[in-house]
């Protein structure tokens, strides 16, 4: 149930409209109803949602008091707070996390309609969560310094000898432990910490972040690496010239992963669900194409020029909510592999 009165209704407006009377007697003047705030959790970044906030906000008239952190963190403080939380809204940085909420009661189902919105692999089973946004693993390559045919075309590829010294990982990213828990999730416990083992022993060069490891491969200290999508396409809005391409992996069982930017409704408020149909209309989902280069989860909206389609992207079926309880184990396996020295 909603922990705020909901005056969309027309019984809870009419009791509203009787009591301003009662109030202010036959002369007063018709009160006009502001709109309740409603409350965001986002794991994503200001500068990468807050601008369509605003929007939403100054489209509806509804406030928005977003409190912004890391995704995990967002997540965990749902958890804790369950029936008591303030939120409205959570919007998470990947699907993992929205499984790992929904699947503790703490998301309400979603309309129809705004289901409807996205393909089905894009949305929980139980209608609890949706994809704003498809942010795709990919491997970033130096054009100068390896030819794409010469890429590994599988993550199993990966810890072939001869990339020894070659390539750049980011082990601390929560994307890439993201990709390593589906990748145990489809091909198993045993065959991710071969993976693993195969890695750590190719000595790849570690950096914090994606960004980093986009900036390495066009300066030529490595000659490719594992990364999303975005990255270099925010590199070449500053330096079109910059000798970097995308690969998309094409083969294995989990090679091809496309990761969720997403939102489910915490509280049944109805300025929720208005918020996230807005997320998923075509003026946000074209924010989403041009200024933060993801792809667009709605039909007929276009991703970035020179994009692969999203329907070509080789990625998994899997159950989000399944992947974020691999998620603890995936990491104690990175830890054990020795590849977050």
């Amino acid at each position: 149930m909603s922990r705020r009165m909901d005056v969309s209704t027309p019984v809870a407006a009419l009791a509203l409209l009787v009591g301003l009377i009662g109030c202010q007697g036959p002369a007063a003047e018709r009160a006009t109803v502001t709109p309740e705030p409603i409350i965001v959790y986002s794991g994503r970044n200001e500068s990468l949602i807050g601008p369509l906030l605003e929007r939403f906000e100054a489209a509806s008239g509804v406030e928005v008091r977003a409190r912004y952190g890391e995704t995990a963190e967002m997540a965990a403080t749902l958890l804790e707070e369950g029936d008591n939380s303030p939120a409205d809204v959570f919007i998470s940085q990947d699907a993992a996390a929205l499984g790992a909420v929904a699947a503790a009661g703490s998301l309400q189902p979603l309309p129809a309609e705004i289901l409807a919105r996205v393909p089905e692999r894009f949305r929980a089973a139980d209608g609890r969560w949706v994809g704003l946004s498809g942010r795709a693993r990919s491997i970033v390559y130096n054009t100068t310094l390896i030819a794409e045919t010469d890429l590994p075309s599988s993550l199993e590829q990966v810890t072939d000898p001869r990339y020894r010294g070659r390539f750049g990982i980011a082990p601390a990213n929560g994307s890439l432990q993201a990709h390593l828990a589906v990748y145990g999730v489809v091909a198993g416990a045993d065959a991710l910490d071969r993976m693993l083992a195969g890695i750590v022993a190719n000595e790849p060069s570690t950096y914090p972040k994606n960004g980093a490891i986009v900036q390495a491969v066009i300066a030529g200290e490595v000659e490719w690496g594992l990364v999303n999508h975005y990255y270099l396409l925010r590199a070449l809005a500053e330096e079109p010239d910059a000798p970097a391409r995308n690969f998309f992996q094409g083969e294995g069982p989990a090679s091809g992963f496309v990761n969720l930017a997403g939102a489910g409704a915490v509280s049944n408020a109805a300025g929720a669900t208005e918020l996230i149909a807005f997320l998923l209309d075509d003026e946000s989902q074209r924010y989403f194409a041009e200024e933060t280069y993801e792809y667009p989860l709605v039909a007929g909206v276009e991703a970035a020029a020179g994009l692969q389609p999203l329907a070509e992207l080789r990625s998994p079926s899997v159950d989000f909510a399944e992947v974020s309880e691999a998620l603890e184990a995936t990491l104690v396996a990175i830890n054990s592999s020795g590849l977050m020295r």
